[in-house]
């Protein structure tokens, strides 16, 4: 019988390929967020309770919501997941952060990300946006749906 192994780093590489993160400070629920984003930029971003991120800590489980919003003219889709749960983090390497902004399935320029992200700053709630880039990641994985 032949054993198939699934090569996780592949897959992640796959999955990151043309997409951009974005790091945010906002300390107030994922929905409260996301109503705001949707109120200022038009957006219509739902919870997507099929992906969201199930992690096993200690034996116990962790549950990481995300919200997905698909651009009407492009095949870009936003993602954005809540960083923290009970205690735990998606990310533990960004334990400062709420919340994970991913971009992917089209390519996002420099200045369309600049201009995002200075609207995203003007979000009352919003407290810092930043890009995070492959090399900061360590724990990438735990962002694959």
């Amino acid at each position: 019988m032949m054993k198939l192994k699934l090569d996780i780093d592949d897959l992640s590489e796959d999955f990151f390929e043309d997409a951009r993160l974005l790091g945010i400070v906002a300390p107030v629920k994922n929905y409260q967020f996301c109503w705001q984003v949707n109120r200022l930029l038009q957006f219509n971003f739902r919870i997507n309770n099929d992906i969201e991120i199930q992690l096993t800590k200690k034996n116990r489980k962790y549950f990481f919501g995300v919200y997905e919003y698909h651009e009407p003219t492009t095949s870009l889709i936003h993602y954005v997941y809540n960083n923290h749960f009970d205690g735990e983090y998606l990310l533990p390497e960004f334990r400062h952060l709420d919340f994970l902004w991913l971009l992917k399935g089209d390519f996002v320029k420099d200045e369309w990300l600049h201009d995002l992200t200075g609207l995203l700053k003007t979000i009352h709630c919003v407290q810092l946006v930043t890009e995070l880039t492959n090399e900061k990641i360590k724990h990438k994985t735990h962002l694959v749906f």
